[in-house]
């Protein structure tokens, strides 16, 4: 049986894409996005939320295509669900062939549900801006480019905002990065799940070139870098 998949102009940009890396990579030896290359390797926070029973809480990043960013987090312990979706702008423009325009407010977002007697806000953010983006690309990641693939953390509360503008001062000064920091944070923004052809993507489509060149890079470097975080077999949102 044949899977249907919806392809708009938007993805079909994507595939193009990769095809064009691949046979950049082929005939004149170009690489990948250096996102999707190596990881940044930088220390955890210094400020992280406390210690507590185990329960579940919420997270929203943004940084860049939501299809490598879920499948980042489907692989990361102590994640229950990442969900693809939209998030800081309005509930009638979250959808997709709107949000891919670039003036909606809105950008591609993961919602990781985690247990934080496991994996704490810190830790999903130390993971977040090592192997799940490049913070310094403004407005972009990788061949991607619009206010709707911009780095961005959506704190679901104080605690949050804190610990993830700490952060970024921390990081801003380690002097890993060789351009500055460019990730925001949003406050109390409503997250809006994608459409059901957007959920599990890269699980489902391992092969496709876009997920090859910009996406498998990042699972590899989680499992290399966060060995003790990883898990081979990813939580999936249609199980």
């Amino acid at each position: 049986m044949t899977r249907h998949i919806h392809i708009n102009r938007v993805t079909s940009a994507r595939i193009g894409a990769a095809i064009l890396f691949a046979v950049a990579a082929l005939f004149y030896g170009v690489r990948p996005a250096h996102a999707a290359e190596r990881p940044f390797i930088i220390a955890p926070p210094a400020m992280d939320e406390p210690a507590s029973p185990s329960h579940q809480e919420t997270a929203v990043f943004a940084g860049g295509c939501f299809w490598g960013v879920q499948g980042v987090f489907q692989h990361v312990k102590g994640v229950s669900q990442a969900l693809s979706g939209y998030a800081g702008g309005k509930a009638d423009t979250a959808h997709y062939d709107a949000v891919s325009v670039g003036d909606t407010g809105h950008a591609e977002a993961v919602q990781v549900t985690y247990d934080p007697s496991q994996i704490t806000y810190g830790q999903l953010l130390q993971i977040y801006f090592s192997v799940a983006h490049d913070p310094t690309q403004k407005n972009r990641q990788g061949p991607d480019t619009g206010a709707q693939y911009r780095s961005t953390i959506f704190a679901t509360n104080s605690q949050q905002h804190k610990i993830a503008q700490a952060y970024i001062a921390q990081l801003g000064k380690s002097g890993v990065y060789s351009k500055p920091i460019v990730t925001t944070i949003e406050d109390q923004k409503n997250f809006y799940p994608a459409e059901a052809y957007h959920q599990d993507y890269l699980v489902q489509h391992p092969d496709s070139l876009y997920i090859v060149f910009n996406d498998m890079p990042k699972i590899a470097n989680l499992a290399k870098e966060f060995g003790e975080r990883y898990r081979d077999k990813p939580v999936l949102v249609n199980r």
